[in-house]
């Protein structure tokens, strides 16, 4: 069902006022009245609005003095100012300062219809616009996902399933990984890409202030809030919704998400009024959030809500293979924002890519090609143009340390599973340790455990 245009009307004439709102609440608009200017800027302070119908002249506060406040505070909002035969030219400098129009008075019923209605669509034209604008601009600024690796191909299979879906998606892996962009990934290509993808950074906002961030407030609910503001889950609404790092809410950001998620509405800080949510939740965090569950430091309802899907991002580490063809792409864009432009990469550099352990993951490659095409003094990146923890990063050794004698008959992943066992017990069960023995990061032998089973081994 179509969400009514909310419209307020603004006289301080209460019969005129009352009579104006009567007509189009029978047009299908859901009205408010207010009797005065002072009454109109604070119901502008706790709702928005499809439009703003205000009388010219009113007592201490005038039309003009409605109109600067919504147009400050909320310049979508189009203003119809009513005015009197003999101040049509003070309506028409109102206009220069931003109206919508004007209606001259006595109002005939029928044109104020047809220009509340005007007024609600043009509203509603300007916020869609300005969300397909930020839509076009936050693709634009994404970078594209890359990889041929078998653990990559799995993730774009897992992209490609749930894109059709409205299921909630939980997406981990290190820092650095593209967690968001797979994110954008599925929100681009489901039935919500037309509609906003809002990030939020769970780790960014302070205690204090995530109900604020999170549902929005009205003026005056505290200190400091001078303005009716919309918080970011109002501002998904229709869309998708990205809580990054959610691992790292605390206690009470994580009850008052959890509320959300279950009852699909919320309250603006300071107001009574339930505003209903229709958005799609995918989050992602670099923390293992089943291990925190079981820490006590995540909520398991909320864990539950989340975890849909679960999207497991692989560690560059794990993807060497996809090294080179990341490489040549941040190249491909970098290299051609200078002149000469630097367009190919020598094959010592690339060895020496191939080396490194890439605790920054994919991100830190992007960086580490960004600074050496800047540094660079030739058209070809030489071993040279690299950072020093990169160019001087060891050979990896032919044998694995602790690796276990088995027969040639066994396996590779035979092999590979007594290995990781081996190092385990030796590292007494701790597998921070074990991953430092191992030269591979804590989520890339969680991988291994559950590959081989081994994840409740002690």
């Amino acid at each position: 069902m179509k969400t009514k245009a909310r419209i307020l009307v603004v006289d301080d004439d209460r019969n005129h006022c009352e009579m104006l709102g009567e007509v189009l609440t029978r047009a299908g608009f859901l009205v408010e009245l207010a009797t005065n200017g002072e009454e109109a800027i604070a119901k502008g302070g706790i709702h928005e609005y499809g439009a703003v119908l205000s009388d010219m002249r009113m007592g201490a506060l005038s039309g003009m003095d409605v109109l600067t406040f919504f147009r400050k505070t909320a310049p979508d909002t189009p203003v119809v100012l009513l005015t009197a035969f003999g101040s049509v030219e003070m309506a028409i400098r109102a206009m220069k300062e931003g109206a919508f129009d004007y209606l001259s008075k006595p109002v005939n019923l029928d044109e104020l219809v047809l220009m509340a209605t005007r007024a609600v669509e043009h509203s509603a034209l300007v916020r869609e616009n300005r969300h397909l604008r930020q839509t076009l601009n936050d693709r634009g600024r994404s970078s594209t996902i890359i990889g041929r690796s078998r653990a990559m191909l799995e993730v774009f299979k897992l992209v490609g399933k749930v894109t059709s879906s409205q299921a909630s998606v939980l997406i981990q892996g290190e820092s650095g990984t593209g967690k968001e962009l797979i994110a954008r990934a599925i929100h681009d290509n489901g039935v919500r890409a037309s509609q906003r993808f809002v990030a939020i950074n769970c780790s960014a906002i302070p205690d204090p202030l995530i109900e604020s961030e999170l549902f929005g407030h009205v003026k005056g609910a505290f200190t400091g809030a001078h303005f009716f503001r919309r918080g970011l889950l109002e501002e998904a609404n229709g869309g998708t919704c990205f809580l990054d790092e959610v691992g790292d809410l605390s206690p009470a950001g994580q009850a008052k998400l959890l509320r959300v998620l279950q009852e699909r509405e919320m309250r603006r800080v300071g107001s009574n009024e339930m505003v209903a949510l229709n958005l799609r939740i995918i989050s992602a965090s670099r923390r293992n959030l089943k291990s925190l569950v079981l820490a006590d430091h995540f909520r398991e309802d909320l864990f539950y809500r989340l975890n849909t899907v679960i999207i497991d991002v692989p560690s560059l580490h794990e993807r060497t293979e996809d090294i080179p063809i990341l490489a040549e792409y941040f190249l491909a864009r970098f290299g051609g924002n200078r002149e000469p432009p630097v367009t190919r990469l020598a094959p010592k550099a690339m060895k020496s890519l191939l080396r490194y352990p890439w605790p920054g993951n994919v991100r830190e490659l992007e960086h580490v090609i960004e600074r050496a095409v800047t540094l660079a003094s030739h058209t070809v990146l030489s071993v040279d143009d690299l950072p020093p923890e990169v160019r001087e990063a060891p050979q990896p050794s032919s044998r694995p340390k602790g690796l276990l004698t088995q027969p040639e008959s066994a396996s590779l992943s035979e092999r590979e599973r007594a290995h990781v066992l081996a190092v385990l017990k030796s590292a007494n069960g701790n597998r921070a340790i074990a991953a430092k023995q191992l030269g591979i990061s804590r989520w890339a032998l969680l991988r291994l455990l559950d590959r081989y089973l081994l994840r409740d081994h002690e």
